[in-house]
């Protein structure tokens, strides 16, 4: 709220602040875990898998980020096993969705590439998650990309085509398990207006808690942490969720065991490539993994450059000057 308030001061009646609550999911947890203050305290552990979900808004224009880490990883003691493979497997897919969402590509070609990749990790994407076109004032567009569909998800999931200047929030959620989320029964905090429902409330509470949710996060997923008396917030948070005029977000879980990575990033489509405008800052040496991917398609398109500034000399200037342009070597890239 801090930093978003930083910008456009003198536009009073701007809307900015919070597109989405942080969320710190551990593990096997998958998502959406964002407790109160009454929750009881959870300690992060040497050894944990941790997820951090978020997004800010600024006008009604939406930069989402998720990012994983294990707590106490470095260079000296880099992660392997399982951890190592959900996290290098979850990395590779966003660097894949980077180079394949781009106009004139489709949705199922990042889907196909996402599932290739996480079998090669002997992984499994969550299934049905959904990667969404950001709009303003929007942050679950109409145009989607899933992971690891159903047969019934397959048939029923729309096709769609990328387009020039759409924004997509692309959002990798992989398992080392069957990539099954189930509701795990932890309290759900982070709700958001569903603007196409409506209903007289009966309950004074209800009334003051839904002014106060359309006055300060419109269309937003927010967290009943964001309410001054959390008490009140819960007991209100009730009706409205129950004649649906609000959508809960489910703490989602993964069996007991698992461990899923998570990494989120925020991309503009450019006419002259993608434009990646939020980031975590991942370091593939710290985690080692005994796979790789081995199929010659993703192998040439991960080694390709996903840099607009590169892909432009190459048009305007010779080769040599596109290979100073490009960056690392290919291999390290594909690491990477």
């Amino acid at each position: 709220m801090a930093e978003t308030g930083k910008v456009f001061k003198k536009e009073k009646d701007m809307k900015k602040g919070i597109a989405f609550p942080t969320s710190v999911s551990v593990n096997n947890c998958v998502c959406h875990f964002s407790p109160l203050k009454s929750d009881s305290e959870y300690t992060l552990n040497d050894g944990d898998l941790v997820k951090i979900d978020l997004g800010v808004h600024v006008d009604g224009f939406i930069a989402n980020v998720a990012h994983s880490f294990v707590v106490g990883a470095s260079k000296e003691h880099p992660i392997t096993g399982r951890k190592a493979d959900v996290v290098k497997a979850a990395h590779l897919c966003t660097e894949a969705a980077l180079r394949l969402v781009k106009p004139g590509n489709k949705n199922t070609q990042v889907t196909e590439a996402w599932n290739k990749i996480a079998q090669t990790f002997k992984c499994s994407p969550i299934e049905g998650m959904l990667s969404h076109q950001l709009k303003q004032h929007v942050i679950d567009g109409e145009k989607t990309i899933i992971q690891n569909p159903s047969d019934q998800q397959r048939k029923d999931h729309e096709k769609a085509e990328f387009e020039v200047h759409e924004v997509f929030a692309v959002d990798v959620l992989i398992s080392t398990g069957e990539g099954k989320a189930r509701d795990g029964g932890l309290r759900t905090t982070i709700y958001k207006r569903d603007p196409s429902k409506q209903y007289g409330l009966k309950m004074k509470t209800s009334r003051t808690f839904f002014s106060e949710v359309e006055r300060r996060f419109d269309a937003m997923p927010f967290t009943l942490r964001a309410f001054e008396d959390e008490a009140k917030a819960r007991l209100g948070v009730m009706e409205c969720a129950k004649h649906e005029l609000l959508q809960p977000f489910s703490v989602l879980h993964e069996k007991e065991g698992e461990i899923v990575a998570q990494f989120k990033f925020t991309v503009l489509l450019m006419a002259n490539g993608p434009h990646r405008i939020t980031d975590g800052p991942f370091d593939p040496e710290f985690y080692k993994s005994e796979h790789e991917v081995q199929d010659p398609e993703l192998r040439t398109l991960l080694q390709s450059s996903a840099s607009r500034r590169t892909q432009k000399k190459k048009k305007k200037k010779a080769s040599k000057t596109a290979e100073n342009a490009t960056g690392p070597p290919a291999d390290t890239e594909a690491a990477g």
